[in-house]
């Protein structure tokens, strides 16, 4: 089995993920990592340069490009649910988490946003894709998981393992 975590940048996909990885032996698949591998420079510069459609768009071939794996930790862009392809794909090959952080944590995390490669900020303001997202977010999730911006990271971790494996226990 997969997991994959969504959510805003800042929402602690990256941090919950190490975690929840190093707690079950799985392999942590950072799909920002991948892209920035792949084009050699980082997201705010891919967004400069090419514009937000591509990074939507390595996004997606990052992950399709992963084909069958198994015992992974997904932990991909917080722009992810802008790629149906991409999300059919990752709602076949795992469990999908929303974590569900107030904006006022991800405010807080993110204090220059505009330097993070956040698809869709040249239009529209943090608090804007925020809501915007939320609903691709529900709609995707198959468990969401409300935080509160402070967070027990291990907590977090063994409650993503009940909703993942309560069906098989």
């Amino acid at each position: 089995m997969n997991i994959t975590l969504i959510g805003m940048a800042g929402a602690g996909k990256s941090t919950i993920g190490r975690a929840l990885a190093k707690r079950l032996d799985y392999t942590l698949i950072d799909v920002d990592r991948l892209i920035t591998e792949k084009t050699g420079m980082p997201l705010q510069t891919l967004i400069d340069k090419h514009g937000d459609s591509a990074l939507i768009r390595f996004e997606e071939e990052a992950i399709l490009g992963l084909g069958e794996v198994k015992g992974c930790i997904i932990s991909p862009g917080g722009s992810v649910i802008y790629s149906e392809k991409a999300m059919e794909y990752l709602k076949k090959v795992s469990k999908i988490i929303f974590l569900d952080a107030p904006f006022r944590s991800i405010v807080k995390r993110i204090p220059n946003a505009r330097k993070r490669g956040i698809v869709g900020l040249r239009d529209r303001s943090l608090k804007e894709l925020f809501e915007e997202r939320m609903v691709l977010y529900q709609k995707y999730a198959d468990f969401s998981i409300k935080l509160r911006g402070r967070e027990n990271i291990q907590k977090l971790v063994e409650k993503i393992i009940g909703l993942c494996f309560e069906e098989k226990m």
